[in-house]
């Protein structure tokens, strides 16, 4: 097995083929542990995702004194019920989810701690989280709104909240604070977000209703453990079902995929533009249907991807660049305007290394055009410690007309171990 390179080296593709699965769904892995943590009694996780950022997520649960083993890297045997103080800041490396999840836990609990990270992560706007959880009568200090974050005890008040824009993990941290809150606490969404909170807990017993964009949940119930497979990460499997639609005579067979609705924005998109990809559902798990997508390469057409298209695909935007390149017409993209707190700039940066392979793409404040289709050529280009800008600019490479070689591309071990290693399975020339 491939392990995760610091640089790739990516020459021109002929036909992927194959068969496989992708790893665990990142979103859930995070959430599995944290909500195992707080159920009473043993969970079992299996199919998690051990990537950069989920291990930051298990690092921090075992540092708040919960028990977890790991038989094998892709099972977690979780014994929860009790969190404890933790002996100094948790530290979240890169991982944004682990962080705002756990705000919401830490704000409800009887000691103090502090959430910290990287130096990309500290660069990652909080306000939109802490100002709501203040309402709630959480005490957090942060530093102009960014990490670290500081708890001090606190008792929490339920509250009912419109949240100003749509957001998995916003919503997510409020209904767990809403955990350790004293009445209901209310989330009305704008629009459609990822709703594997949702879910899980329904799924552990809480007490939620649900109607339409909002969300209710009444303190009280205690949660079960788990006994949960965690399904394939669509985020992950996006770029396979990419580079496999603009490779000519590709065909790909993807098992096992998370389907839920709430993710498959770039699913939906494709298909608009064209994309031959046929969906077989085959159950659930964690209360999310699950299947199997089966691609074949096909020439695409642009097409415009604005509103609530938007939140439902908010990780696929990078990729979606390089489908955009293949795609006849001019393609795009309005009211992403939270690409530009991602990780990076990813409307900034995916323009400026994809110009270096030649593209030409006009950036607006929320957005971007691209007309295609567009030759790319072989070129350096950076992942700037990105996971999915250096997977994005991978499968950039396997269309253009020589060699791309991919900087810092190690990161995208952060969502997607063993990357390059899948590639090359499906034939790709990877070094």
């Amino acid at each position: 097995m491939m392990t995760d390179p610091a640089t790739l080296t990516i020459r021109p593709a002929t036909a992927l083929r194959g068969q496989i699965t992708v790893p665990g769904d990142k979103s859930i892995s995070h959430r599995a542990v944290m909500f195992a943590a707080l159920a009473h009694g043993a969970s079992t996780i299996r199919g998690w995702l051990p990537a950069g950022d989920t291990l930051a997520t298990l690092g921090a649960i075992r540092a708040l004194g919960v028990p977890v083993e790991r038989p094998d890297p892709t099972t977690l045997l979780v014994q929860g019920g009790t969190l404890r103080p933790p002996r100094e800041p948790l530290h979240l490396d890169n991982a944004g989810t682990g962080l705002r999840l756990l705000a919401g836990i830490l704000a409800g609990q009887p000691f103090p701690s502090t959430l910290d990270g990287s130096a990309q992560l500290r660069r990652r706007p909080m306000r939109r989280l802490t100002e709501p959880l203040r309402l709630m009568g959480a005490r957090v200090t942060d530093t102009d709104g960014l990490p670290p974050l500081h708890f001090e005890p606190a008792h929490l008040r339920g509250i009912h909240y419109a949240m100003p824009i749509a957001s998995g993990q916003v919503k997510s941290a409020l209904l767990l604070a809403g955990l350790f809150a004293d009445g209901p606490t209310t989330v009305i969404q704008p629009g459609p977000a990822r709703d594997h909170t949702e879910r899980l807990l329904l799924s552990m017993g809480a007490d939620l209703t649900l109607n339409g964009n909002t969300v209710t949940l009444r303190p009280g119930n205690p949660l079960r453990p788990l006994d949960l497979t965690v399904p394939g990460d669509f985020s992950s499997a996006a770029f396979l079902l990419v580079a496999a639609t603009i490779v000519p005579g590709s065909q790909v067979i993807l098992e096992n995929v998370d389907l839920n609705p709430t993710r498959t924005g770039l699913l939906d998109v494709l298909m608009a533009m064209g994309a031959r990809i046929a969906v077989t559902e085959t159950g659930t798990a964690g209360g999310d249907p699950v299947g199997t997508l089966s691609v074949a390469a096909t020439p695409l057409r642009a097409c415009e991807v604005a509103g609530e298209t938007v939140v439902r695909m908010i990780d696929e935007f990078p990729i979606l660049m390089i489908a955009a390149l293949c795609a006849e017409g001019e393609t795009t993209v309005r009211d992403a305007r939270e690409l530009r707190v991602k990780e990076t700039d990813r409307i900034a940066v995916m323009a400026a290394e994809l110009r270096k392979m030649g593209a030409v793409i006009a950036e607006h404040e929320d957005g971007f055009t691209i007309r295609g289709p567009q030759q790319l050529h072989g070129a350096v280009v950076d992942g700037h410690d990105d996971h999915r800008i250096a997977m994005s600019l991978a499968v950039a490479g396997l269309i253009a007309t020589a060699t791309t070689v991919v900087n810092d591309a190690a990161c995208a071990a952060d969502s997607f171990p063993g990357f390059a290693a899948t590639l090359a399975q499906l034939g790709a020339q990877v070094l």
